[in-house]
């Protein structure tokens, strides 16, 4: 069976255990997914084991692609953990959102229901495999996973034990399923598979986006860049901006909602970035500066400083690089996040209410903060449990994707003999 025909068998074998997943009750799939947390907890010795052979050939990836695939012993309780939590959650399916009537009797409803079968997509990150697949059993979907060759030792393992609780659960079979195979044309074929497969999300860098996208027969919900941006407004409390922009950078520079860009007003770019110079020299930040930036953190000495080059201005840099900036206006700032942000998360820290929602209605992003960091875009930290990640994206989901984005609707109409004429 050649790869395209394997690809056709797992979506021919998704489809039908969506069908018979769809009509489980929330008590069926919540016993399936606790049982699935104990198979991971049980599971550890073989996840780790699993893991440290895609770290033994991860010489070639950066510092922090390498922490995005590493686990341990806390990150493997905190993936069972997170299965717990979406046991908590309400079970979106079956959720009437509106109910009404009309003229001539008929009582109209719109429910929440399972999309079906949902392709994943995504890169580096093993702890992605269980909250895909958790979150898409929870509201009623099977799951085609497909992560990426790096980590492919650590998903296998992942995954069979997924699959056993699952089958301890009463789940049907193939209700999760892995791609083993490691051949990019896989994802062409996953994308394609139009008539068994009803939504891709790909997650990861521009280049997995765009393997999907160019190819997809089937709708596409992006989980796409994250350049996230800070304005230090004139009349911001400059402590405070301090703290969340060094949060925003450093407390996990690999992650999409950290921030890669800050830009400071004019007026406050001297003492601001007399602070920022101290802070990001005691925690390794190289900066790359545009001209008026550069010349002030040239005179304060600062050792790891470069000047922006354009590109640097739209890049994910997904490590210890800020790109700073100085702009004379919240206006200014605004056009450089629409020119150059990716429309995830961006933020403006400033004393002045006026202005902070000028920029929360002007800034067209997923999420926009005033006086708070962008590490809280996560489902998590929005009461939304686990995420199967940022949409950035403005049709059906946008934000962190959680369980009510991970299904569709029907209407659903009772009648007692109405005929139209």
């Amino acid at each position: 069976m050649n790869l395209q025909q394997q690809i056709l068998d797992l979506g021919r074998r998704a489809r039908k255990a969506a069908r018979d997943l769809a009509k489980l009750s929330s008590e069926q799939k919540n016993a399936a997914l606790l049982a699935m947390a104990d198979e991971i907890m049980a599971s550890q010795e073989a996840i780790l084991a699993a893991n440290e052979k895609d770290l033994k050939r991860a010489d070639a990836l950066s510092p922090a692609t390498i922490d995005r695939l590493k686990l341990n012993v806390e990150r493997i309780t905190a993936m069972a953990g997170g299965v717990r939590q979406v046991v908590a959650l309400a079970d979106p399916v079956g959720k009437v959102v509106r109910e009404w009537a009309r003229p001539n009797g008929i009582r109209i409803s719109k429910m929440r229901v399972a999309i079906g079968v949902i392709g994943i997509v995504y890169e580096s990150r093993p702890n992605v495999t269980t909250d895909a697949a958790v979150l898409c059993t929870k509201a009623g979907n099977a799951t085609i996973l497909r992560g990426g060759s790096e980590s492919i030792h650590s998903n296998l393992a992942i995954v069979e034990a997924l699959q056993r609780g699952a089958a301890k659960g009463g789940l049907p079979a193939d209700s999760i399923l892995l791609i083993a195979d490691t051949d990019r044309e896989a994802i062409k074929h996953l994308a394609e598979l139009d008539g068994y497969v009803d939504l891709i999300i790909p997650r990861g860098g521009h280049a997995l986006i765009e393997a999907v996208i160019n190819v997809a027969r089937v709708p596409v919900i992006k989980h796409s860049d994250g350049v996230c941006i800070v304005y230090v407004d004139k009349e911001a409390d400059l402590d405070m901006a301090l703290e969340i922009v060094t949060n925003a950078k450093t407390q996990r520079p690999a992650v999409c909602n950290a921030i890669e860009t800050v830009l400071i007003h004019g007026e406050v770019a001297t003492p601001f970035l007399q602070k920022l110079a101290l802070r990001m020299e005691e925690k390794k930040v190289e900066l790359r500066a545009d001209a008026r930036a550069f010349t002030q953190l040239s005179a304060l000495e600062y050792t790891r400083l470069r000047r922006a080059s354009e590109a640097d201005w739209s890049t994910e840099f997904l490590d210890l690089v800020l790109a700073v900036g100085v702009v004379d206006s919240p206006s200014r700032a605004i056009e450089h996040i629409e020119r150059f942000g990716s429309h995830h998360s961006d933020c403006i820290v400033t004393r002045n209410a006026r202005t902070a929602e000028q920029f929360l209605r002007d800034v067209d992003s997923a999420t926009v903060y005033w006086n708070a960091s962008t590490r809280f875009t996560d489902g998590g930290e929005f009461g939304f449990g686990a995420e199967i990640g940022i949409s950035t994206d403005r049709l059906h989901a946008r934000g962190p994707m959680a369980l009510e984005e991970l299904t569709s609707y029907k209407y659903v109409i009772r009648g007692d003999g109405q005929i139209r004429t």
